[in-house]
């Protein structure tokens, strides 16, 4: 049983981790404490490397990592300045695995859930299709919950992709949020989105579950357990009510 949720902040980002635990501790029998950001509360000297290793060098190729020096500067650089840090995928297992062995000896019982909120986009190999997707979290000890992820991991309408690639062609630059809201029909999260810390919660809680429980998502679209592959099915399951089906709400709704 889990008795204690420790979660870590993602200063870089729009996060609101310590608003995620607030919300979490009226719907779980746990302590719930929230710390500064894991990479940095606990670095070890090892990372770079490590984080070089886990690097996605291809979309097609499950082989992973390139450390040359380089690249483990750049990863120690992002390590100090995670603001600088972009544009790279990482294999979220063995991210995992590194964030695992940083843990302290006397944190390492699964009575403890450590939630990793992360300014990374890291993803999963698909043996079915033999590539890499960007996945929202990676359940496990300690659980990894990727802020880009959330915007980058769940499909949009195909007229975001049109959109933005048209407005890259004309002016060189990404397009406003603004202008992808105006132009394209559909709901979907982008970079910076003032709904990211809501839509987070449900994915912390996954987490949670998952220790708890040892099943992973829920297959209804209504609940804030569901794997959501697509934009509008994340929106649906983390931004409207209900928040969960019935086998859930009986043991995570506020007033169940």
């Amino acid at each position: 049983m889990v008795e204690r949720v420790i979660c870590y902040r993602a200063p870089s980002t729009v996060a609101d981790v310590d608003a995620v635990a607030d919300w979490l501790r009226e719907r779980v029998d746990a302590t719930v404490d929230v710390r500064d950001r894991f990479l940095e509360v606990r670095r070890t000297d090892d990372l770079p490397e490590r984080f070089a290793r886990a690097r996605v060098l291809s979309p097609y190729d499950r082989e992973t990592g390139n450390t040359m020096l380089g690249t483990i500067l750049y990863e120690e650089r992002a390590l100090e300045n995670p603001e600088r840090e972009g544009g790279v995928l990482y294999d979220g297992v063995r991210v995992q695995r590194a964030l695992n062995d940083a843990l302290p000896d006397e944190e390492r019982d699964l009575e403890i859930l450590h939630v990793a909120v992360l300014d990374r986009a890291i993803g999963t190999w698909g043996d079915h299709d033999g590539r890499w997707h960007k996945r929202v979290n990676v359940l496990g000890q300690p659980a990894l919950v990727s802020v880009p992820g959330l915007y980058e991991a769940p499909a949009k309408p195909e007229a975001y992709y049109e959109e933005k690639q048209r407005h890259a062609l004309l002016t060189g630059d990404a397009p406003p949020r603004e202008v992808l809201e105006n132009r394209v029909q559909g709901e979907f999260l982008v970079e910076d989105d003032p709904r990211t810390t809501e839509a987070l919660c449900g994915y912390v809680l996954q987490a949670y579950h998952f220790l708890e429980t040892g099943q992973a998502f829920c297959e209804r679209e209504e609940c804030r357990l569901f794997n959501a592959h697509y934009h509008e099915d994340l929106i649906g399951a983390q931004l409207r009510d209900p928040e969960f089906c019935d086998e859930h709400a009986a043991l995570y709704a506020p007033d169940a």
